[in-house]
């Protein structure tokens, strides 16, 4: 098949790439290099001969090239981390940059459009396990938007061949997110803030990749969307204590009370943002902390065949793995 990946220079994008031209697929990437990372990803991506795209997709023409001849897309495109920009960025990238896809997907007659949602839909209050059924409370613009991006995708049901997937935590070989974890626990410089119980349901990168091929081949899939976490619920305190296990350290056993942190985090949100600087510190960044989201695989696994096979230790160890091949850890 011919295969469009928007955000194709990111984590999940990148690595999503490799795994189509494993199965034969020709790969068209559409992406914007705006990070370090991104920039070493498009190097890497290049030298393997895919085709690259760069642009965004609030850029018609851009999109209108990127999805000529494919018969899947892969939107996984997002304003996601940018702490630093107004409330109108997210709108247009994550809600009408979607439906320049959508509207050109239309066009080229794709047969199969996969968005990239997220679990951020839910909001960091919910308790107990969830499900796709279970009320949508986002409580940043990020998850606004992305619940707006995905409501606009599921109206093109009639229209396009649509499939939704809210993305859980992801990790595993190519990710940055969490080196910052790794390397902290690893130089004992890093502690907990909280209580550390709070729950994950994190998914390595190719069980989630599993998942998303499975959404392009399974009729039951159309229409409808998807939660894919893998099948272990971990605290805070588990994962590092599985990462100081892997790195061979003892962890730290200072805590440290959420509060000031949070309240520094709004400080520097209303003082740094304004002047268009990203701040160190926000209070997304403590949902790591905070949040306890964990989901029912029933449908998945009814609808899509779909089952998590690694688990965060195995996962773990091989993303340690790549950092210390990388010269990170």
């Amino acid at each position: 098949m011919k295969v469009l990946i928007t955000g194709g220079t990111g984590f999940i994008g990148s690595r999503l790439a490799g795994r189509c031209k494993q199965r034969g697929d020709e790969v068209v990437i559409l992406a914007q290099v705006n990070t370090q990372a991104e920039k070493e990803n498009t190097g890497a991506l290049e030298q393997q001969g895919f085709t690259m795209v760069i642009g965004g997709v609030g850029d018609k023409e851009k999109v209108q090239q990127a999805v000529a001849g494919c018969d899947v897309v892969f939107h996984l495109a997002a304003a996601q981390h940018e702490a630093n920009v107004p409330d109108q960025h997210f709108w247009d990238v994550n809600v009408e940059g979607t439906r320049n896809l959508l509207d050109a997907s239309m066009e080229a007659n794709v047969k199969r459009f996969v968005h990239g949602s997220t679990i951020g839909v839910y909001g960091v209050e919910m308790q107990g396990e969830l499900s796709e059924e279970s009320a949508l409370k986002p409580d940043n613009i990020y998850g606004v938007t992305k619940k707006a991006g995905e409501e606009l995708v599921l109206s093109y049901r009639d229209k396009l061949p649509v499939t939704a997937i809210r993305i859980s935590e992801t990790y595993g070989p190519g990710d940055r997110r969490l080196l910052k974890l790794f390397k902290g626990i690893k130089n004992r410089k890093f502690f907990v803030i909280g209580d550390g119980e709070n729950k994950h349901q994190l998914i390595y990168v190719d069980d989630l990749i599993d998942g998303m091929f499975l959404a392009t081949e399974k009729d039951a899939a159309l229409g409808e969307v998807f939660v894919l976490a893998g099948d272990e619920i971990l605290t805070t305190n588990d994962m590092v204590e599985i990462i100081a296990d892997i790195t061979g350290v003892e962890k730290l056993k200072f805590k440290a009370p959420m509060w000031p942190f949070y309240i520094l985090a709004i400080m520097m949100e209303y003082t740094l943002r304004p002047l268009g600087i990203q701040p160190p510190l926000h209070r997304r960044r403590l949902d790591f902390f905070k949040k306890t989201l964990y989901f029912s695989p029933h449908k998945s696994a009814k609808l899509l065949g779909f089952k998590a096979a690694t688990d965060f230790k195995k996962g773990a160890a091989e993303t340690a793995d790549w950092y210390r091949q990388q010269g990170m850890l």
